[in-house]
């Protein structure tokens, strides 16, 4: 029986992890948070024993002994925000020998998971950050398609989220660069963009359709032309299901910009209660998108865009793929590259669409 602590799995995104996890009969899985009775009572609903809810802070100084404690054998980590974060908690889970997987989205976070490789080499670790989306799923896309280029020299992608809004600390997480600096590599050259700002449209299939998306500052940014050295430009853009909140969000990114505000993160809290107050009235459809171009193997021209479409307000479940997948790889004994390393080529696309199976996702190939 392989132990599985999910941190935060009672939160936005841990309670959908936990809720998969539950049903694996080789996973003894718990639910940990600060608050022990939102983790019992978590626990409860997914049919566990009351006792697999504990109180657990992952901020607590003994962490490494509490893992040793409870014989976990990997830890999920989802107390984000991930912005600004240190390591302790996956610094903690190598001391207890535990495998480390988090849901990070924040870029330097994510790609600084390399200082850990030599410490979780030596432990025979799994230690990996960024197991959601991005970029675990969106490097994913691109290693699939990789082989029909002979020379791939853009990467441009995005997400169209439904109704849902996402938990607190991610909107935190996501705001806190709005109108902000940011580097991205465009035409071979690193260009200084604003957050939420440079605003696009992208046509998603339907029946999601076209949406508004705005510049976003995450890990692929960083990585993407490490891994895939002939790239001259990689971008990422995000935007809402209503346009009236992308453009409201955009507009406070340009008072952000002019000075005219510091930061759109005190609104967080407001903002996320209109999202959920408006959530009947706004598309439940969302989507991404991963488009790639260079030259084709006989030296042509080539444009490939694969998609991904949610329904039934599915969308915040895919950043929960990859976690899930991983713990379940892990359970069974499967062979994963040790060491600590961003979530990249750990994962193939049907890997991560297999541990959403049963929900309205579905893949629009390239």
């Amino acid at each position: 029986m392989h132990t599985i602590l999910v941190l935060g799995g009672y939160g936005f995104f841990g309670s959908r992890i936990c809720h998969a996890l539950s049903k694996e009969k080789n996973i003894h899985l718990l639910v940990g948070g600060r608050n022990a009775d939102k983790a019992q009572s978590m626990a409860e609903r997914l049919g566990l024993d009351a006792s697999q809810g504990l109180s657990i802070d992952a901020n607590a100084a003994d962490l490494a002994q509490q893992l040793l404690a409870l014989n976990v054998d990997t830890v999920i980590h989802t107390a984000g925000p991930f912005q600004g974060q240190d390591y302790g908690v996956a610094r903690a889970a190598i001391a207890a020998e535990s495998n480390y997987i988090d849901l990070a989205d924040g870029r330097d976070f994510v790609a600084g998971i390399v200082n850990l490789d030599q410490s979780a080499r030596q432990r025979g670790l799994v230690v990996t950050s960024g197991a959601s989306s991005l970029p675990a799923l969106s490097s994913a896309v691109v290693d699939h398609y990789l082989s029909r280029f002979s020379r791939l020299t853009s990467i441009r992608h995005g997400i169209g989220s439904g109704a849902r809004a996402p938990g607190m600390a991610t909107m935190r997480g996501v705001f806190g660069y709005c109108g902000k600096p940011f580097l991205r590599l465009d035409s071979g050259h690193w260009t200084s963009v604003r957050g939420w700002l440079d605003t696009r449209r992208h046509r998603f299939p339907s029946p999601v359709g076209t949406r508004f998306l705005g510049s976003c500052d995450v890990p692929d940014l960083i990585l993407f032309p490490k891994r895939y050295p002939q790239v001259t430009t990689v971008s990422f853009h995000a935007g809402f299901a209503s346009v009236s909140g992308h453009l409201l969000v955009a507009a406070a990114s340009q008072l952000v910009r002019l000075g005219l505000l510091r930061s759109i993160v005190p609104l967080v809290g407001p903002l996320h209660k209109i999202s959920q107050w408006l959530e009947p009235l706004v598309s439940d459809k969302g989507g991404m998108f991963v488009s790639m171009e260079g030259d084709d193997v006989n030296g042509l021209p080539q444009t490939l865009t694969w998609h991904l479409i949610a329904g039934s307000n599915h969308g915040p479940h895919i950043p929960c793929g990859a976690s899930i997948a991983l713990a379940i790889k892990l359970a069974r004994g499967d062979k994963l590259h040790l060491g600590a390393q961003p979530c990249m080529g750990m994962l193939s696309v049907k890997d991560y669409l297999t541990a959403l199976d049963g929900l309205d996702v579905h893949e629009v190939a390239a």
